[in-house]
């Protein structure tokens, strides 16, 4: 650890250290009057807050007074030196990043102040871009560490929360990825197979927002189409003595949070063109109503579903998929997440045998290697229903464990081959019907028909199934 002359950063860090610079207190202790003057002149303007002081006594009196984020400081101090006094600073607890200024370094001295949490020490007599290159290194290092702490405590929380446990490096960059997303207004468009954790995520980038207001969550798959439009942006009702009632729909009730519009892709197409117009103005009308409600909202979307336009044959309007999809954050499916899978199983196991009062069963070897060989279709949500199941059975279920692949009878579409064309038309309507949890109005849009031809098909098979 030395100064010397480094090469420069890029412009990126240069323009992130002039950011943190600016925002920055610093503290310059240093015993010589020309010192103190030249750091003061050179500093001042760059940053929020700059003190001097002459001796460490004094500089104490101005850190109790102050939060400083950074110390230059002279070592060769009058009185209390400035390694004594940072090693009394450290046993406090005291973690203020600090620069130390010396002209008589050696070794031992080298030594000392690495022991005291030195971050760079700089030798006298230094130019101005010297010591502005060891703050840059200091006030980027601090950035990083900052970030990382914020990362292990919101990944903590949601593991304690939600049981969003992740070692593998595809889930560190997604969850990366979502810290970055946090603090920005933009809406999110979070993509994943069903029980991946989408939800979660949203949540947790909630969290992690400036936002003061609730975090309102909505599963678009689960209202009739008549009922969107009234439960998003409210209801007016008007009585014969002309008093209004106001009904708050969930952008009122989210105005300064985060609405979550989980499986988006479920919403009518006169609601996307509503929804659309509202993140465009900010104002929402309600129904019957004739005056425009400002908003604040931030809004976060998932699908499972292909998000390609309408006029492509996909499920959003391009106005709104295009105000969506401002950043996409990609949920791996479980059978990506490597390690995650055992991590997650005994996170499952030890969290549900407590609420249930059960004990823990014990998975052998040959346990493990058909849970790392199964495909995972329902990802951490079925993963938790198979513990959940193994801590009822006393052992793995392992009928429930079979990958549909492993039986030669069966084409790469998942179904067998000598079933007929409506065989597989009813797997796949009634496949798309669970993942909306029986919506029927939903599905239809999915499948691209009419509620009543869905409803026909139905009926057909229930007769069917009856007479037989």
């Amino acid at each position: 650890m030395q100064s010397s002359n480094h090469p420069k950063n890029d412009v990126n860090d240069d323009l992130e250290f002039n950011r943190l610079l600016k925002s920055a207190a610093i503290l310059v202790v240093d015993d010589e009057p020309g010192m103190r003057n030249f750091l003061k002149r050179a500093l001042e303007n760059r940053c929020a807050l700059l003190e001097v002081a002459g001796s460490a006594e004094e500089a104490e009196a101005l850190r109790l007074r102050y939060h400083f984020d950074m110390l230059l400081v002279d070592i060769r101090l009058p009185g209390l030196s400035g390694l004594d006094w940072m090693s009394k600073l450290r046993e406090r607890g005291v973690r203020t990043h600090v620069i130390y200024m010396t002209a008589y370094a050696d070794l031992e001295m080298a030594i000392a102040a690495l022991r005291n949490g030195a971050d760079d020490f700089i030798m006298k007599p230094f130019r101005t871009e010297q010591m502005l290159l060891s703050m840059q290194r200091t006030l980027l290092r601090r950035q990083i560490l900052r970030e990382n702490s914020l990362l292990r405590l919101q990944l903590q929380q949601m593991q304690d929360d939600s049981g969003l446990v992740a070692s593998s490096d595809v889930m560190k960059q997604m969850l990366t990825l979502a810290q970055r997303a946090a603090p920005i207004q933009s809406p999110v468009l979070i993509q994943g197979e069903t029980g991946t954790g989408m939800a979660i995520i949203a949540r947790a980038i909630h969290s992690m927002s400036r936002r003061s207001g609730s975090f309102v969550s909505l599963n678009c798959a689960s209202l009739n189409e008549d009922d969107f439009e009234q439960e998003l942006f409210g209801i007016t009702d008007g009585s014969e003595t002309a008093k209004l009632h106001h009904a708050d729909g969930l952008f009122v009730h989210a105005d300064k949070g985060t609405l979550f519009l989980n499986e988006v892709g479920c919403l009518p197409e006169r609601v996307q063109s509503k929804l659309a117009e509202c993140l465009e103005t900010g104002l929402v009308r309600p129904v019957g109503g004739g005056r425009d409600i400002p908003v604040d909202i931030r809004l976060i979307a998932a699908t499972s579903q292909n998000i390609e336009p309408l006029d492509e044959s996909g499920i959003l309007r391009s106005d709104l998929l295009y105000r969506l999809n401002v950043l996409s954050i990609k949920v791996p499916p479980l059978r990506d997440r490597g390690d995650d899978l055992q991590l997650l199983a005994n996170y499952f196991m030890e969290r549900l045998s407590s609420e249930m009062r059960l004990e823990c069963v014990d998975l052998l070897h040959k346990d493990w290697e058909v849970l790392n060989e199964y495909s995972w279709p329902g990802n951490v949500r079925e993963l938790r229903n198979v513990i959940e199941r193994t801590l009822l059975l006393g052992s793995l279920p392992m009928d429930s464990l079979r990958n549909t692949t492993d039986t030669p009878a069966w084409n790469e579409s998942g179904y067998p081959l000598d079933w007929t064309m409506e065989a597989v038309e009813r797997a796949h309507i009634e496949l798309v019907l669970d993942s909306v949890n029986n919506n029927k109005s939903a599905a239809a849009r999915l499948l691209g028909v009419s509620r009543k031809t869905l409803e026909r098909k139905q009926t057909l098979w229930h007769s069917a199934d009856e007479a037989s």
